[in-house]
């Protein structure tokens, strides 16, 4: 080997053995490291949903969408008794969003408009690792302003998590500045405490509603069906779910532990425990996250995660340079101490953190009761929630299969066609997607059609009429329109009801699909 390859080496380990000694000679207890990993970690979560509105809402609630977006304005200005183009206090308060002071003509462009700024703001702060204030209520204000308007397709309990966790956030950083680490705002101890009660809700939130929901849960064979009856499953899930018995009671009783025990870590005065208990929960949403496609949702949960490591914990993501920096930042916010703008900081967190003890009364109320409800608001602007997830399980999984056909009339021969969604199960011979952290909406919403009525479901009616229609938008949202390149419209959809079941291990059926099809019953034409 050449001479200047031992030299280089030499270089890199003695940079090496300098960042390790510089670690253990210093004490890195703050959070100011913390703060710029969480901030570029909320960021990415905005940027998917941004991503997702961008791509997705001008067919699900644009001006001509199928929930469109001047309709349901209508209907909240009927409900508050305004006129048109009128905004009180009162109903912007009931409902927060910008949209309120949109013209109809004009609902496209503001919907590409928001999502747009969105995405590029949150971008920005992604590369950053910084924001200040303004930045942090800009990404909120205009998420809030999609999720409001967003109808069935934004009733999800991650939406209110995200918006949440969005709120806090507002607090974390400065009013102006956009320093990494702005020497007169050390990251709030409210912040980090009320990052730390939420993650604890959650997982609290997600364990009862379990305990006190679906027998399953108890008699410990609830995991016995969920890989294989998840909304949206991925090709990992087809393993999962053929695990041995006895490996998916241990996984549900690990649900328990880690849902109902592990959280009360995350209260304890000690950095050891409170560390434990953030990398336990961490690697439950990472399994998780392996496991199917759910959203944002998982990502979205580790963040509050991230405040149980201080800069100690999270100095091996950052450089030599940057973390000689942290020392000095210490010290000038020590030296700073007693300027009037840390007077006023304190006294505004002293504020945020009573208010967010008030807006818990309510929330904590909900865990402690027998009827307990997931994923609920309390008050409009979604500040402090209550969440939970699968206090249900589906015990067999159905799917709602679209078919089109162009004869005018149709016979037991009519050939029909089927539509093709993006990522739910329909065709066998394709293997299930993974799509993690991003979201199709449209398939996501199918499942829930599939074990519910059509009228419940008004918007599964306007997306069939879209269909027929040959909509340019709608099509965009499904993987495969059969009649999209044909000079004919279908005459007529049908909706068939279809059973679907793993494939067992060994069979034949595996050389097309890990998904099995049987034909259950027709639901609707």
């Amino acid at each position: 080997l050449p001479p200047h390859y031992f030299i280089q080496s030499n270089l890199r380990m003695s940079k090496k053995d300098d960042k390790q000694d510089f670690i253990n000679r210093t004490e890195l207890r703050g959070f100011w490291l913390t703060r710029i990993v969480f901030l570029r970690s909320l960021a990415f979560i905005y940027c998917i949903g941004f991503a997702v509105s961008l791509f997705q809402n001008k067919a699900l609630i644009g001006s001509n969408g199928i929930l469109p977006i001047p309709a349901y304005m209508e209907r909240l200005r009927n409900h508050f008794n305004l006129k048109a183009k009128e905004v009180t206090t009162r109903s912007f308060m009931a409902v927060p969003t910008l949209f309120w002071f949109v013209v109809e003509k004009h609902t496209d462009t503001a919907l590409a408009l928001i999502s747009t700024s969105g995405l590029a703001v949150s971008v920005a702060v992604l590369l950053q690792g910084s924001a200040n204030m303004v930045i942090m209520s800009v990404l909120w204000m205009l998420y809030h302003s999609i999720v409001n308007v967003g109808q069935r397709w934004y009733s999800f309990g991650w939406e209110s998590q995200l918006l949440e966790t969005g709120f806090l956030a507002i607090w974390l950083v400065p009013v102006l500045s956009v320093q990494s680490l702005p020497f007169n705002t050390p990251t709030s101890r409210i912040c980090i405490y009320g990052y730390r009660w939420l993650l604890f809700r959650i997982m609290i939130g997600a364990g009862l509603i379990k305990i006190r929901g679906d027998k399953c849960w108890r008699d410990l064979t609830c995991m016995n069906y969920h890989y294989e009856t998840q909304p949206v499953p991925n090709p990992i899930s087809w393993f999962m779910h053929h695990a041995p018995q006895e490996w998916h009671m241990f996984e549900t009783m690990s649900n328990h532990v880690v849902e109902l025990v592990m959280p009360w870590l995350l209260l304890l005065p000690w950095r050891s425990a409170v560390a434990m208990g953030g990398v336990v929960q961490i690697l439950f949403q990472t399994v998780i996250i392996v496991s199917g496609n759910f959203s944002f949702l998982n990502w979205l949960t580790m963040l509050p995660a991230i405040f149980c490591f201080d800069d100690e914990h999270l100095s091996p993501l950052f450089s030599l340079k940057t973390l000689k920096c942290v020392p000095v930042a210490e010290k000038l916010a020590d030296r700073n101490h007693h300027r009037p703008v840390r007077y006023q900081r304190a006294v505004l967190n002293c504020m945020i953190g009573m208010f967010l003890a008030f807006l818990s009364i309510p929330v904590v109320q909900n865990l402690l009761s027998p009827n307990q409800q997931m994923n609920t608001s309390f008050e409009s602007f979604r500040l402090v929630n209550t969440y939970g997830a699968f206090g249900s399980i589906t015990k067999d999984r159905t799917e709602v299969i679209l078919e089109g056909t162009t004869d005018e009339q149709f016979t037991a021969n009519t050939r029909w066609k089927e539509f093709e969604f993006k990522c739910k199960p329909g065709r066998v011979t394709r293997t299930p997607c993974l799509i993690s952290p991003y979201h199709y909406r449209l398939d996501w919403l199918m499942w829930f059609a599939a074990f519910q009525h059509y009228q419940q479901n008004p918007w599964f009616i306007n997306l069939v009429a879209k269909l027929l229609e040959g909509d340019e938008d709608v099509r965009n949202l499904i993987a495969h329109d059969p009649f999209q390149n044909s000079s004919t419209l279908p005459k007529y959809i049908r909706a068939q009801h279809y059973g679907y079941q793993y494939t067992v291990p060994g069979s034949v059926l595996l050389d097309s699909s890990p998904l099995l099809q049987v034909h259950q019953s027709a639901a609707l034409r």
